[in-house]
């Protein structure tokens, strides 16, 4: 036990926001632990295909979201769906590996070959290029949604509608 206020403090992952009407919220070492968990997943998702990363972490995020659903705050949520789709993006950047094969599948994704072009050859690295406006063009949520991604908010909402 510790003196501190609500906000400051964690119970069974779950924070308080510090609001006049508090909400129950994700407490922030929750939402570290699972980053930390979903890097080592990734992290060996370098030479896999996309298909069977998100096989691997569907699983660890279901169970989250059906642990957290009690959650009345998702702004955690909606950051957390949008660095994992991120983290995607920049696996696909590196698996494609030269200028060529980088505008290639740009433009099988739907960009102009000129847009293909100056996106695959800009000099930028991995990260920079997974939040770069060409990838989202290319990759938006509905691709990682036919994929079969699961996506923590839409779960939570789901979850908290049934009970």
């Amino acid at each position: 036990s510790a003196v501190a206020r609500p906000w400051e403090r964690k119970f069974l992952g779950y924070s308080l926001t510090w609001h006049k009407a508090p909400k129950v919220r994700i407490a922030p070492v929750s939402r570290q632990r699972l980053i930390g968990k979903l890097r080592g997943v990734l992290r060996c998702a370098r030479g896999r295909n996309v298909q069977r990363t998100i096989e691997t972490l569907n699983p660890i995020l279901r169970g989250w979201a059906a642990y957290f659903k009690l959650s009345q705050s998702k702004q955690c949520l909606e950051e957390l769906d949008g660095w994992i789709r991120r983290k995607l993006r920049c696996i696909l950047w590196r698996q494609w590996k030269r200028p060529y094969t980088r505008a290639t599948n740009l433009m099988k994704a739907g960009l102009t070959e000129e847009r293909a072009w100056r996106s695959a050859t800009n000099g930028r690295g991995p990260w920079w290029n997974s939040a770069a406006s060409h990838m989202n063009a290319a990759f938006r949520k509905a691709y990682f949604d036919r994929l079969g991604l699961v996506s923590l908010l839409d779960t939570v909402r789901r979850l908290q509608c049934l009970s």
